[in-house]
């Protein structure tokens, strides 16, 4: 039997898009390092693998200007580990950012020499501006189309821009970083907010944000926004897009940096231990930042520099694709039974609305077609299983460009096509989205479960039915050729349909042939 790391055989599973050639960024910190492994470089990016290593590069580095050898030496063991991932992978390229520990350092070239001999790639240090581009970059990657201001807060500094109309300017880097910050506090969480204070005096935050919207990118503020998930008792524990007002994130900020503790203060038990000493200078650096800028709320991105580089080397035309119809199309090639059929449920749920003159905004018609595209993906499951587990691989997971109102409304469709309209699978997110966006999703459901008995999840059925209104009763119109598929469980289906989207009574009605 050959060795791992010598296998000559392609070891990509069956469960991955076919082709697709991974992509890696080496992400060096100044509190950590981490590789992320993409399954592909494209529009909507699948971390097919990911793992940090705490190295505090940054530890020291704003008094002694030099990268300290035992952090160096810890960080260099970890991308020893990482480079031999890479090559088990059979990663395409590694790109490799080295961001403000290294920028500043004196001995930074002796790191990055060391960096390339291990990984055999040339390191790209970020200037303070290129980092806030890509950090910007990062989150439009993951929120198509955010406007507002970005922070991307690591352990050396804090890179501040803004984003309007898909672009960034204004990118500017002050040395906030937390470990920074810790380090030129004395370890006083309420000293460093006098230090933030100074450092931001002549930032173009003044007032900038007037109720406008802050992305908040980093692990620390990560961290945070965790902490304010589990404090509210918030359904949903996922940071991507996850937005709160600002004046309830400045008073959770408030409350752990006035808490005079390191390792004891709210939320400090939902945070990891080596994460947990930082968050308070993170609160810190957070509440300063949306008081200066009198931001109305602050909208989290788990999506930062990493995806931003990516994004940034994406052709003009892949950088227009929408990330979030890109990976429901990619989920229904890998789950579904018939990705064509996905195609059909479109067409089929475009015709009943044109027949029953519904208007449709483009946000709900483009979440229409994401949950058409998905519509298929847990038939694999046990019968009993198929809407709980549909719900969770929507609900919870990797999918970008869409907020939590828009999971929840994908949730619902995915309970209901599985599980009907009395299922309660999709409830434990019910209150992220609206009574009505709610509403149309079990109507949407409901006619997914109009479509399957028909097509058994095949192609060529659907685009042969149709709608129309005759008064107040909704009429399904079948070719005389396919006359059998006129049953009591279709009828039964259509009449549950029927009910759900407010019409008073529904027939089918078989065409005579030509």
């Amino acid at each position: 039997m050959n060795q791992f790391w010598g296998v000559d055989a392609d070891p990509t599973a069956q469960g991955r898009i076919k082709g697709a050639k991974p992509v890696a960024v080496l992400d060096i910190g100044s509190n950590s390092v981490r590789l992320v492994v993409y399954e592909r470089h494209a529009r909507a990016l699948t971390p097919l693998y990911n793992e940090k290593s705490a190295c505090a590069l940054g530890r020291g580095v704003g008094q002694t200007g030099r990268l300290a050898e035992a952090n160096m030496a810890q960080a260099l063991n970890a991308i020893k580990r990482f480079a031999l991932v890479t090559r088990m992978m059979r990663v395409g390229r590694v790109c490799v950012l080295a961001t403000s520990a290294v920028r500043d350092a004196a001995n930074r070239q002796e790191f990055v020499d060391a960096v390339e001999a291990v990984i055999d790639s040339r390191v790209h240090v970020l200037s303070g501006e290129e980092e806030a581009h890509y950090a910007a970059l990062g989150v439009v990657a993951g929120i198509p189309d955010f406007t507002g201001a970005v922070g991307d807060l690591g352990g050396g500094s804090l890179e501040l821009s803004t984003i309007v109309g898909g672009a960034d300017t204004d990118g500017q880097s002050y040395e906030l970083g937390v470990i920074r910050l810790q380090d030129d506090s004395g370890g006083s969480p309420a000293k460093a907010a006098g230090i933030i204070r100074d450092r931001l005096e002549k930032s173009a935050l003044a007032g900038a944000g007037k109720g406008a919207t802050f992305a908040a990118i980093g692990g620390t503020w990560r961290a945070l926004a965790k902490i304010h998930q589990e404090v509210r008792k918030y359904p949903l524990h996922m940071v991507q897009h996850y937005e709160v007002a600002a004046d309830d994130m400045i008073e959770l900020c408030q409350d752990i940096v006035g808490s005079g503790s390191l390792k004891s203060y709210t939320g400090s038990e939902f945070t990891s231990s080596s994460r947990r000493e930082l968050v308070p200078f993170g609160a810190a650096v957070l509440s300063e930042v949306l008081k200066a800028g009198r931001f109305g709320k602050v909208v989290f991105s788990a999506l930062g520099v990493r995806e931003g580089y990516l994004f940034s080397k994406l052709d003009h035309r892949e950088k227009l694709v929408d990330p979030l119809i890109q990976g429901a199309e990619e989920l229904s090639v890998l789950r579904s039974r018939s990705p064509a059929h996905a195609g059909d449920l479109i067409e089929f749920t475009t015709q009943y609305l044109a027949a029953v003159g519904a208007e449709e905004s483009a946000e709900e018609k483009r979440l229409r077609t994401v949950a058409c595209l998905l519509a298929d993906i847990g038939w694999r499951s046990h019968p009993d299983y198929r809407g709980p587990q549909s719900v969770d691989a929507v609900a919870y997971g990797a999918l970008s460009g869409v907020d939590h109102p828009g999971r929840a409304f994908l949730a619902h469709v995915i309970a209901v096509r599985y599980d009907g309209l009395k299922s309660k699978a999709a409830a434990p997110v019910a209150r992220l989205a609206t009574p009505a966006l709610i509403d149309k999703a079990r109507q949407l459901g409901a006619l997914f479960r109009v479509a399957y008995p028909m097509t058994a999840a095949m192609p060529g059925i659907l685009p042969r039915v149709g709608f129309s209104l005759d008064g107040s009763t909704l009429v399904l119109h079948l070719p005389a050729d396919l006359a059998f598929l006129d049953g009591d469980h279709l009828r039964n289906r259509l009449n549950q349909f029927a009910g759900a989207a407010g019409h008073k009574h529904a027939e089918v009605k078989v065409e005579a042939s030509d």
